[in-house]
């Protein structure tokens, strides 16, 4: 009898891991963004700036899920390696980005957004062993 032999989500040799890097932060400047502009809305008090806040917050956690499901299914489930050479920082690192992202849904300032922007940077570093090269960000 064949045996099939899958062990990845998706189809060998379709990984990128720079352009997961790159949308989790594209992410993460939308996060931000969302804070400031729903900021300015809330300050309004009117029912179309309530409204467009909203929107703002649906948005924020749209993109803090996008990071948290990347994290979980595509670097824990898939890239992050028992046998790696940094196994157990990378895990650390991943852990903590989740952990980031699931702040930033509950807490609009600055500094979570910022911390969340430094956590996907250290995934980075723990991941790739090097310091980012994550063009403009």
């Amino acid at each position: 009898p064949m045996r099939a032999g899958a062990h990845c989500q998706v189809p060998c040799g379709i990984f990128s891991d720079q352009i997961q890097f790159e949308a989790m932060l594209e992410a993460q400047v939308t996060i931000a963004k969302a804070n400031r502009e729903m900021a300015k809305l809330i300050e309004e008090s009117t029912p179309l700036a309530a409204n467009q806040a909203t929107r703002w917050i649906m948005t924020k956690e749209d993109h803090c899920k996008k990071i948290m499901e990347t994290v979980a299914e595509y670097f824990m489930a898939q890239r992050i390696k028992p046998d790696a050479e940094r196994y157990n920082e990378t895990l650390v690192a991943a852990h903590n980005l989740m952990r980031a992202a699931m702040k930033a849904k509950q807490d609009p300032s600055e500094e979570v957004a910022e911390a969340l922007k430094t956590a996907i940077f250290d995934l980075y570093r723990a991941y790739e062993g090097k310091e980012p090269d994550l063009g403009g960000h």
